[in-house]
Parts: C-alpha cells; structure tokens; sequence
C-alpha cells in the first residue's frame, strides 16, 4: 500500500493541477534540446525512472479495475437490491465475463450491471454493451423481473430510443447477432425499433440510488 500510495503522489505531483498544461509545458522546455541537454533539464523538471516506475506501478494494479469495480459495485448494492425473503441464486461478478449467466439471479429477479459513466456524447462501445444486456435480459425466458442498472438512466433511455443502426452493433458482437437475427431477421432496423416492443420487459434502474457515492 505504502508503494501505491508513494507512488500516486509522485504522479499527481508531476501532473500538477493539469496534465494537457504539464505535457505543453514540456513540449516547450525540451524543444531544440541536445543530447547533453536534456540530462540536465530532466534533472531540472524532476524527471526520471523513479517517476517512470512509479506510473507503472499504478498501471499494473490498475489493469483489472473495471473488473474490481464491477465486482465490488454488485456486492455492495445487495443490502440494498434485495427484498425481505429474496435469496441469490447465481452471480457472473467479473465485468465481461460472458457465457455464464446473468450478473444476478435470484429468487426474484435477473439482473445486468453497467458502471460506465455516461458523458452524452458519442459513446459507441457503452451503446453496445447496454444493448446486449438489454437484449439478453429482455429475451430471458423466465418469469422472474429484469433489471438493468446504470449509473444514471438519462443517457440510456436516450440510446434505447435513438435511431442508430442495429447492423452496426449486431455485427460487433457475434453471440448476439446470430442470436438476434435467429429470432428477429431483418424485422428490426434501429435500436428504437426494437426497444419499443421490449421497454415492459426490462426495468432500467440507476444504480447510484443504492450506491450514493456513484452520484
């Protein structure tokens, strides 16, 4: 911990109030520099392997963090997401592990989770797992809810009812197009298109409701 902790100071340290301004700044101070000079100057802009080991450090305990957060969101939203009475059946906790069910079954539900942060622009690759999950759980056959939990609904209810193309998500993501165009066949031709005929089918929760520190 200690490590980590050193090392995200020397991090911040170096990226100081703005990285884009520190990386400009620098682009400058090196500019027309020798080979003899730049020794001095990353003695002078407190630049060397120390700092280098330091941004790696943090990239390898970072390499599985949305998994991690993936894991822990779910965990920690449980008090809160079950109902008196209500057991888990099954959990799928790593964050793209497909294959082996739904994030959450219970007694009472299936459920998918999302923690990607929606910024309202054109967000391609969010757009197609909240469609799979969509899709999957709207076609589950089971008698049990379905759920869907973002962080936020906002965005997503924007998506779900948008004009984009379903050939350019389907033909992503091979599980989902085979099994779509299985059912469907060409009968759907935008995301709304399908989202119509299912919104019943699925409840979209913002999951910031259980977990406050994702507001």
């Amino acid at each position: 911990m200690n490590d980590i902790v050193k090392a995200s100071d020397l991090l911040q340290t170096f990226k100081g109030e703005s990285f884009k301004a520190r990386v400009k700044d620098l682009e400058q101070v090196f500019k027309d520099a020798s080979r003899d000079s730049t020794t001095l100057l990353l003695a002078q802009q407190r630049l060397g392997q120390e700092l280098l080991s330091a941004a790696l450090l943090i990239k390898h305990n970072s390499s599985q963090i949305d998994e991690i957060i993936h894991t822990l969101g779910i965990l920690i939203a449980l008090p809160t997401i079950l109902a008196d009475g209500e057991r888990v059946e099954g959990m799928s906790l790593a964050a793209g592990n497909t294959g082996k069910g739904f994030d959450l079954e219970t007694t009472h539900r299936i459920a998918e989770f999302t923690f990607i942060e929606w910024q309202g622009g054109s967000e391609v690759i969010r757009q197609n797992k909240v469609f799979k999950d969509f899709y999957f759980l709207a076609e589950a056959d089971t008698d049990k809810r379905k759920e869907l939990y973002t962080i936020g609904t906002k965005y997503v209810l924007a998506f779900l009812n948008s004009r984009r193309g379903l050939p350019q998500i389907l033909n992503g993501n091979a599980k989902l197009g085979n099994s779509f165009r299985q059912r469907y066949g060409d009968q759907f031709s935008t995301v709304r298109d399908y989202y119509v005929t299912k919104k019943d089918e699925v409840r979209i929760c913002d999951i910031s409701d259980q977990i406050t520190i994702l507001k």
